[in-house]
Formats: structure tokens, sequence, C-alpha cells
């Protein structure tokens, strides 16, 4: 294993139960972090924190609701006193198919889950960052990496909270990273394409996946793994001098 920087340090990582953000979590673990695996399904978290066990690994499961101060407050609490540290934040949990969204126009779509999904997808972001920011600035380093969508790219017509709170989710990124740099906190934003994962509920849209192949200048289905490695960099000493950037990794997509 090559050196990192990550080895013996803390990440939490948001939506960490399911589908990119338990790619996440074991490819952290695999780099020698000690890895919090949160999500609002504490089954599912508790079951990729054995599977990092299981591997060797350090992890434990924390059920949080990425929406609530308090929860959030929790959550780095909770980290900082189990693993020792927070130097590392992937806020990866939102509102799109393990907790389902309507795919509806902009008229279809009700103000509760337009509140909702903002509160999770864009609002979740913030309140995390908050929370870890106490335990990075006191020790003068750390790497929050926020996660977009492509979507942002072109507009989707039957989605437009979604690629709302993901466009928000830039402006964020951009923001913390012009008044976080001053204390060594490097914030970046990974921007995935459609990426199918293997826990797919019942109901989600395969179809999605399979039309973006075509897009693309690689043209296979993305998966989550295609997406850990730029992860790893961005939490790694090698992204130290790199901050308010959007990486998209969606296969030759978009280029620009």
């Amino acid at each position: 294993m090559a050196d990192t920087g990550i080895a013996g340090k803390t990440a939490i990582v948001t939506g960490g139960g399911h589908g990119i953000g338990e790619a996440y979590c074991i490819a952290l673990a695999n780099e020698g972090a000690k890895v919090a695996v949160v999500d609002l399904d504490l089954p599912a978290a508790e079951q990729v924190a054995h599977t990092i066990e299981d591997i060797g690994g350090m992890a434990i499961a924390l059920q949080t609701d990425v929406s609530s101060e308090t929860s959030t407050r929790e959550m780095a609490k909770q980290t900082a006193e189990k693993l020792g540290s927070v130097d590392i934040l992937i806020n990866n949990a939102s509102i799109f198919e393990q907790v389902p969204m309507s795919r509806v126009g902009f008229m279809e779509v009700s103000v509760e889950e337009w509140d909702r999904l903002m509160a999770v997808n864009l609002k979740g972001p913030w309140l995390c960052a908050r929370a870890v920011f106490p335990y990075m600035r006191e020790q003068g380093k750390g790497k929050i990496i926020n996660v977009s969508s492509g979507t942002i790219y072109g507009g989707n017509a039957t989605r437009p909270h979604y690629v709302a709170s993901k466009s928000g989710v830039v402006g964020l990124t951009r923001n913390l990273a012009r008044e976080l740099g001053e204390f060594g906190i490097n914030v970046n934003c990974i921007v995935p394409g459609s990426t199918l994962t293997s826990d797919l509920p019942e109901g989600g849209d395969l179809g999605t996946r399979e039309r973006a192949v075509s897009g693309r200048a690689i043209k296979r289905i993305q998966v989550p793994e295609d997406l850990v490695g730029t992860a790893v960099f961005l939490s790694s000493d090698a992204s130290d001098f790199i901050t308010g950037q959007l990486l998209t990794v969606d296969g030759g997509a978009v280029m620009r």
C-alpha cells in the first residue's frame, strides 16, 4: 500500500450504509483509515462496519439524521470520542433512490417533498461541515468532500428539486473552500455520473444507467468502484493544495 497519509486518520462517511457510500467506507478502510459509517439506516451501517472489521479495519456505525443539527453534532462528537479524531468528511447522504424521491415536473413536486429533499441534500452537508469544523480547526487540517451529481450540467425535466439541491452543493463547496482554507481544511466536490449500485432498490431506475452509456467516451455502466479512487485522492495528502474544485467522474460524458 502506497503511503497516502490516510492511515490512522478518521473518516466520516454519511450515507455509508448503502451503495456508493459503502464503497467509500471500504476504500478508506483499505487505506488504513478508521471509519464512522453514518446512515439513517442503522442496520445497514452496522453491516458495513462489520465488513470493515472483517478485513482488519476499525469502524463504528452511527445512526444520524443529517438534516438535524443535534444529530450531526452528536455524530461528530461520537466519532471523535470513539475513534480519536475527525480528519475526513464525505458528505454522501442524499435523498435519491434508497430514500426515494418523486420523478415529476416542477409543477407536480409537493412543497413538503421539496423542503425535505433540500433539508437532506443541501442543508445536510452544511450541518455536517459545521459539526466537524471545530475538530478540524483544532488540529489544523481536514478534508471535506461533498458529492454533487452529473445532472447539474444539463438539468433533468423530472427531478427539479434534486438538481437544484445538487447545484447548491457546488456553491456550498466553493464557499466553504474560501472560508476554511486558512484553517488548513480542503473542501472539494465529486460529481458522479449515473451509477449502478448492487443494492438498487425495487423500482430503481436501471434503464437510466443503461441509457447513460451511449453518451460516454468510456462505453460501460458506471459502478461505485469508479468513484473511490477520486475519494481516496481527495482524502489524501496528495490533494493538500487542491480546494474548491469539482472532479467529474462520469466516463467522459461531460468534458468541461
